[in-house]
């Protein structure tokens, strides 16, 4: 049996049932034990009798052969557990064990190792001394009991009366469940000790052992001798003297012995004789057992008085013939090592080996704590010069603790680590652990009563005001003291603080080379998490420095998830008064044994793992309960010290860290409770303020009363009133509209109030733990365990961001404003990916659904669109898209923390769909009205082609019999080609080529004359409007009216002088107007569609009468106080169309390839000249009408292999290409990827003045690149798939049209209106594009073999023009995959942060909360400068939220805290910035890299208070560029 088998959480941890059945005794008789229970050892059952003889039972099983056969089975460490408990529980010991395996004597020497007793006694001046002392190593007399025969009165009872007569120490035969069919415990020789308390009701002035041999000590020789020999006194039982046995020879040699002797006859009413020489025979029949015990207990404290022999455990092992259990193989290579380890501090002051062992984490890491804390409150103008000098100074540190290097013992100390296995490993830490106390318990000691003394010296001057100056150099004594106690402790905590400095120091200063290391830093995390999966507790907050070592904590956490895997924890922590029992609750609880050194009370916080047995995880729904143990509040060795600061901060980080807290009030002190509670309900309503929902609950230690119903229901009616007291109190200092506690917190007075009797049963230290208490501590599991199963629990990984959230935002101090959530945030993040995906889904479904749409418009199969068509062909996906997100939602493994957005993101998907419908319907309506426009255009281009292709049959039969001259037959077509087309063009309305800037020009001068018209410069000299550093040369103040107005007007005239006309709310204010009117000229731009519809100068006419429109209505805004001058509006409009004048030009080409006659007619010369030549050469007209129709079809086949493979790619591109699979912030970071390796200043200007625009661009940038590096691979493929399923739908339908028109004996009429019908979902082709075509002639049953055989040519021939280039070109703008994903993607928050322009990331317009962004960047990149100077600003927001600087929002003269920023103004409110002192290196090597460039472009430098720190241009562009990783 192993400990961790015993220490996990079973089913059994949570109940108190009696075992009824054997197998179930062990497990009921430990579970007892750990709690400290001492009715564990009257664990028994009795056998049911058998049915078919019901006269005879089965004997009992004797509680003391359960206790031992557990103490067999156990392994050492168990063992030790055990015995440790029993020693807790103020139970004899097991020291000479018969072992019923080997039939050996073992000495069970390592199970008393960690077991310590204390006792008072009184000194040679009759001053009350204490003593601390481990048991295996005290001198103390030893009383040894043992019997010859069998005797009637219970040996083990008469000791139980000597030691303690309320607690029955030695089991004995009248104890509950004894029985005479024990099997185990006959050989066995327990220990005890009695311990005084130096008072007049000692039983005994000084501890003394007792030993106990069960069973005939005649049978048991081995162990007979070496009591004996031991012994300070010796006490015999026997029958009577009178009878003839074989003891007499040992009776005999035992009053010749010179140990005193008392021989008590049981079968004898014989006075108390001395015989002299130290010995006693007294007879016990028929004799009161109490004065028994009175005249024993006096015998015996004479006879030790003079005799001074003592005894220690540890000598037993000396005795020959017995095996001690020390000396098993892992065990004593345990003790080696730690031996050897040791024996570096031989002959050392215990005060001096830490500062020179563990050099570490003494000044260098407090002093390190100090800069860092500093660093969470910058200060000076210049913020970041300050941050750079603090973050040097810490840098310096590190590498001072580097240059320490590794003493030999941590050398010596982790070197041993890794070499020994699991068990051995868990024996070593044991051997240290107790090997470090024994070294300091001495000094410790001492050190502890002097501070006693002096303490109680302070608290008497207290009361005496005279002596204030003696007072305080008492208080400083004190405090010295103090400080040496903390010097000299040195625990097992201390080794494990030194690895995390060595790793934290080791991994800061190597951080870049790592490859020249003489020393592993990096193994230290796994060897601390294998020991917290081995069960020992780890520092999680250093109690000395009040501070968490973020990347150690962070790294052993992230080792467990690799040795673990990513568990779920229950997060139990404590909370309470100092000495208000939290350890002792927990350790009682679990089994658990939380370090501390020698004399101490816990210090900072430890955190510990208690796995979850495989039954329960059906009931419970996480792997481990992590128990987290912290330093109590009000700490008297903090006095002085910011102890108020200290505990809010301990109290806020314990009660978010944990699922559960448990609070700790030692009995009923109103005082106490008010200090405690005042702390609680603050640090629960701040978890309320950041969306955290622990639970707690309250336990009140130490309660005399507790059955007391009437009473219990008291003191939670005044428990209640003052949480509520306290909560509005708490809710002044924290914001809060909470007017009772239960408005902070789900908590249940009646249920979460719990009421512990005391500890003991009695008077420490001979008390035994009280039943009641392990009652409470049973009661308080079952109530933890209805709160955990109700709980979904904590990841490992989610618990390491939570812990450096909560640090993080304790060290700003202001805890809410600084919370950052980063469970929240990456959870939302996921879910913003999925809410991608189905959106993706949704308009990927559209689309497919507004591509069928389109077809059956153009060929006029429908006249008009309904929106409830569009939805019931959208309901299919919509179902799928709803049941994904429903099951995203439950199932997913963060779902408790999902809930709260399930409702909005619902919302949202349907707005989604909705809106998509909707904009697609509008789409359709507009392809409606434009087929009605178009018509005529179409219809004469259909009646021209077909026209032609009568005449040149005409032409054919004319010339029929010259049709093998190939030459004449070419020459008579090109000239009758050459005359048909030139009628068709003479009667056609010429298309020209356009001048879009020319129009503009012409339609300006014509319109808006007052413009000044020289201005206007050649096309390549325009004014790029979204570049520009500032508008103010644009814009002229207002003219104020009324009685100050000449002043105003004056003070507005000097602005303008000085260029300083626009505060930086204005320049936003014009730059989100230029923004807005560019994004809807480019939609009006996109709904001419100039493709289909061709173009006028009205188009301009439009664009220009918007852009005015627009810019009025900004100027008549109520809060604009500036005006613009003509020149704005000019620049704005050439601008504009600067910018459109690809986009009309690459359309108008589209409409020109399709709609001019000349170019038309070229294009289909050779298709009529083949038709030409087959009249010609006799093709029958089935033959020469089938080639005609694939003709026809050619142009709609390609317009939907483009469609469908953009469609496609678009798809592929989602889940493909890196960029774009995934949510904004994704795209983001590669954006600025891409920026630094393009280093391209006037990009980064885009990119920061017009998002929006350079996202644009970068898609339709990625896209090109991957239709262009894929193009073979990826998009060919794509589109011979398409090409060939159309094809093979055309044939089919050809088919199936001849075997209609056979079945119906119909004509070429019927076969055309078959074959379109089935084509029209999938082709633009109408029986109206034959309009004119004879027909009549047709052969219609060979129809289907000519189209069979003519449609590969004209397959091949659009096979043969797939390349990049033309790709885009046949595309309409809408139908580009580009497009698609840009609709996709860009449709977001693209609110931008109001200091430093940093875009929202939200993927969603319009979302809940706060705007936010992973990092922020220098407020100078938005052209911020310090106030009256021309310094650009170097602060980062971030930085700066954490600072007691200010900022003027909006130039005005009223000053704003940075911490206070929300008071800024709506923009600035509307914004969560949480201090963040990360490196964000990116932003600072771009402002190094271009500080020329920015300084030209803002006319500003980066100098004075602007001056950009020297630690900012050590970045280089590959770590700029990877830090994006970690960031984003």
């Amino acid at each position: 049996m192993k400990t961790a088998d015993i220490l996990q959480i079973t089913k059994s941890s949570f109940q108190s049932l009696e075992p009824q059945e054997e197998n179930e005794l062990v497990n009921a008789f430990l579970q007892k034990l750990i709690n400290m229970d001492y009715r564990a050892r009257y664990t028994a059952i009795k056998h049911r009798q058998e049915e078919d003889n019901k006269d005879s039972a089965s004997p009992d099983i004797h509680p003391m052969d359960v206790q031992m056969a557990v103490f067999h089975c156990a392994d050492g460490l168990l063992k030790q557990l055990m015995v440790t408990k029993l020693s807790q529980c103020q139970y004899s010991l097991p020291l000479l064990v018969h072992d019923p395996f080997t039939q050996q004597i073992e000495f069970p020497l390592w199970t008393f190792r960690q077991i310590n007793k204390s006792w008072k006694k009184k000194n040679s001046d009759n001053e009350i001394i204490s003593q601390t002392q481990p048991v295996y190593k005290a001198e103390t007399p030893m009383v040894a009991f043992f019997r010859f025969g069998s005797v009637s009165s219970s040996k083990s009872q008469l000791i139980n009366g000597l030691i303690n007569e309320k607690h029955h120490t030695f089991f004995h035969r009248n104890c509950s469940g004894s029985s005479r069919t024990r099997l185990l415990l006959d050989g066995v020789v327990e220990i005890a000790w009695y311990c005084p308390i130096g008072t007049k009701t000692d039983a005994f002035d000084d501890c003394v052992a007792f030993c106990n041999l069960h069973g005939d000590a005649a049978a048991n020789e081995k162990q007979y001798e070496i009591l004996t020999s031991m012994a300070s006194v010796n006490v015999l039982f026997l029958p009577d003297f009178g009878q003839k046995n074989h003891y007499k020879g040992l009776v005999r040699s035992l009053f010749k012995s010179p140990q005193p002797l008392i021989c008590l006859l049981t079968d004898n009413h014989c006075e108390k004789t001395d015989l002299g020489n130290g010995k006693l025979i007294n007879g016990l029949m028929d004799k009161n057992q109490s004065d028994i015990s009175n005249q024993i207990r006096e015998i015996i404290k004479v006879s030790l008085t003079k005799e001074k022999i003592t005894f220690k455990v540890e000598d037993v092992a000396e005795h020959t013939g017995i095996r001690v259990d020390e000396e098993d193989p892992e065990c004593r290579r345990g003790k080696k090592a730690a031996v050897q380890i040791m024996g570096l501090l031989r002959g050392k002051d215990p005060s001096t080996v830490k500062e020179t062992n563990l050099p570490c984490q003494g000044k260098l890491w407090h002093d390190w704590c100090k800069i860092n804390k500093e660093l969470h409150h910058l200060e000076g103008e210049n913020l970041e010069e300050d941050k750079s000098t603090k973050l040097k100074k810490m840098r310096k540190i590190r590498e001072e603790q580097v240059a320490k290097g590794l003493s030999e013992f941590m050398k010596t100390f982790i070197e041993t680590m890794k070499s020994q296995s699991k068990n051995e490993k868990n024996y070593f830490l044991t051997w240290m652990k107790n090997l470090l106390d024994d070294f300091t318990s001495e000094k410790l000691c001492g050190l502890h009563k002097e501070y006693d003394k002096k303490w109680h010296k302070v608290s008497a001057l207290k009361k005496k005001p005279d002596n204030l100056d003696q007072l305080q150099h008492e208080q400083r004594n004190l405090e010295n003291i103090s400080e040496q106690i903390s010097r000299t402790s040195f625990g097992f905590e201390h080794i494990l603080r030194e690895f995390g400095q060595i790793y934290e120091s080791w991994s800061s200063v190597t951080k870049n080379n790592k490859d020249n290391l003489q020393f592993d830093f990096c193994s230290l995390p796994s060897l601390a998490a294998e020991m917290m999966i081995s069960g020992f507790p780890l520092e999680l907050m250093d109690g000395d420095a009040a501070y968490i070592p973020l990347s150690w904590v962070t790294a052993i956490l992230d080792k467990l998830v690799k040795k673990l895997g990513d568990q779920k924890v229950f997060v139990l922590s404590t909370l309470g008064i100092q000495s208000s029992g939290k350890s002792t609750m927990l350790n009682a609880m679990f089994g658990l044994q939380f370090a501390v050194s020698a004399g101490r009370c816990t210090k900072g916080a430890f955190m510990q793992l208690v796995k979850i047995s495989e039954e329960m995880k059906t009931e419970l729904k996480f792997d481990y309960i992590l128990v987290v143990d912290t330093e109590g509040l009000r700490a008297p060795e903090l006095a002085g010290r910011s102890t108020t600061h200290r505990d809010n901060e301990m109290a806020t980080f314990v009660v978010g860290l944990g699922n559960m807290t448990l609070i700790t009030i030692f009995g009923e002190n109103p005082s106490e409770m008010q200090d405690i509670l005042q702390i609680v309900v603050q640090a629960f309503m701040r978890m309320n303020n950041v969306r955290l929902n622990p639970s707690c609950i309250f336990v009140h230690q130490n309660v005399s009363d507790v059955t007391a119903g009437e009473k219990n229901m008291e003191g939670r009616r005044r428990l209640q009133e003052k949480l509520d007291d306290m909560t509005k109190l708490a809710a002044k200092e924290e914001v809060s509209d909470a007017e009772g506690f239960s408005d902070v917190i789900a908590f249940d007075v009646q249920k979460d109030v719990k009421y512990f009797a005391q500890l003991w049963e009695g008077s420490p230290p001979m008390a035994p733990p009280n039943p009641n208490y392990c009652e409470n501590i049973q009661e308080l599991k079952q109530t933890i365990q209805t709160h955990a199963s109700k709980s979904d629990g904590i990841m490992l990984t989610h618990l390491r961001d939570r812990i450096q959230d909560l640090w993080e935002a304790l060290l700003n101090e202001q805890f809410v404003f600084s919370f950052k959530n980063s469970l929240e945030i990456t959870t939302y993040k996921k879910l913003e990916t999925e809410y991608c995906k189905w959106a993706w889904s949704l308009r990927s479904a559209m689309l497919d659904v507004e591509n069928q749409f389109y077809t059956k418009i153009e060929n006029e199969a429908i006249h008009s669109v309904e929106q409830a068509d569009l939805q019931t062909e959208l309901n299919a996906k919509s179902e799928e898209v709803k049941k994904t997100m429903s099951d995203f939602f439950e199932k997913d493994r963060d779902a408790g923390v999902l809930n709260q957005w399930k409702g909005f993101f619902e919302i949202k998907i349907n707005q989604l769909q909705e809106n998509i419908v909707r904009e697609t319907m509008r789409k359709l309506n507009g392809v409606l009205q434009q087929r009605h426009l178009k018509k005529k255009i179409d219809a004469e281009r259909t009646h021209h082609g077909n026209t032609l292709f009568e005449k040149s049959k005409e032409l054919a039969l004319k010339f029929e019999e010259q049709a093998n001259d190939e030459n004449f037959m070419k020459t008579q077509f090109d000239s009758f080609w050459k005359q048909q087309t030139a009628e068709i063009i003479r009667d056609s309305p010429l298309v020209k080529d356009i001048d879009i800037l020319k129009d503009v020009k012409n339609i300006l001068i014509q319109n808006y004359k007052s413009l000044p018209l020289d201005r206007m410069k050649e096309s390549s000299e325009h004014k790029d409007m979204t570049c520009l550093p500032s508008y103010s040369e644009y814009v002229q103040l207002k003219k104020s009216s009324g009685y100050t107005a000449p002043l105003k007007n004056v003070i507005k005239q000097g602005k303008e002088t000085i260029g300083r006309v626009l505060s930086e709310e204005d320049e936003v204010q014009i730059r989100s107007l230029i923004t807005d009117i560019t994004e809807h000229t480019d939609k009006k731009i996109q709904l001419f569609n100039i493709a289909k519809m061709g173009y006028s100068n009205s188009c301009i006419q439009q664009l220009v009468d918007y852009i005015k429109t627009r810019v009025t209505q900004h100027e008549e805004r109520p809060k604009v106080k500036y005006v613009f001058k003509r020149e704005f509006f000019m620049d704005l409009v050439l601008f504009i169309c600067h910018r459109a004048n690809k986009t009309f030009t690459d359309q108008y080409k589209m409409f020109r390839e399709v709609n001019d006659p000349v170019l038309y007619f070229e294009r289909k010369s050779e298709e009529y000249y083949r038709i030409f030549q087959k009249y010609c050469q006799g093709a029958t007209s089935a033959a020469v009408f089938g080639e005609f129709v694939c003709n026809k079809l050619k142009e709609s086949i390609q317009q939907n292999i483009y469609k469908q493979t953009a469609r496609d790619l678009a798809d592929e591109m989602r889940t493909n290409c890196e960029s774009l699979n995934g949510n904004r912030s994704n795209l983001e970071k590669h954006i600025l990827r891409t920026l630094a390796e393009k280093h391209d200043f006037e990009a980064y200007i885009t990119y920061i003045n017009y998002p929006r625009e350079h996202f644009k661009n970068f898609i339709r940038s990625e896209v090109s690149q991957y239709i262009n590096k894929r193009f073979e691979d990826s998009v060919r493929p794509k589109m011979e798939n398409s090409i060939k399923l159309l094809e093979q739908k055309i044939t089919k339908a050809a088919q199936k049209s001849t075997k209609h028109v056979k079945e119906t004996n119909g004509d070429a009429d019927i076969w055309l209106h078959h074959f379109t019908l089935q084509l029209s979902d999938v082709l633009v082709f109408s029986v109206s594009d034959l309009t004119g075509v004879s027909h009549d002639d047709v052969d219609v049953s060979f129809l289907d073999d000519v189209i069979k055989k003519e449609l590969p040519s004209i397959i091949s021939d659009i096979r043969s023009k797939f390349s990049t280039e033309t790709f885009s070109v046949k595309l309409d703008h809408t139908d580009r995959p580009d497009e698609l994903l840009i609709d996709h993607l860009c449709d977001c928050c693209w609110v931008q942060c109001p200091f430093c322009a940093a875009i929202c990331t939200n993927t969603i317009k319009d979302h809940p909360g706060d705007h936010s962004v992973p990092f922020h960047r220098n407020v100078g990149l938005n052209g911020l400068f310090y106030k009256g100077t021309t310094n650009l600003a170097t602060s980062i927001c971030t930085s700066a939220v954490a600072s007691d600087r200010s900022f003027w929002p909006n130039s005005s003269d009223d000053k704003v805290l940075w911490k206070k920023y929300r008071k800024g103004g709506p923009n600035y409110a509307s914004w969560s910035i949480t201090p963040d002192l990360s490196e964000l290196p990116y932003w600072k090597w771009f402002v190094c890299e271009f500080q020329k460039d920015l300084e030209k472009y803002y006319e500003k430098t980066y100098q004075g208070h602007g001056k950009i720190p020297d630690e900012w241009r050590s970045y280089s562009q590959e770590e700029a560029i990877e830090s994006l990783d970690k960031y984003i």
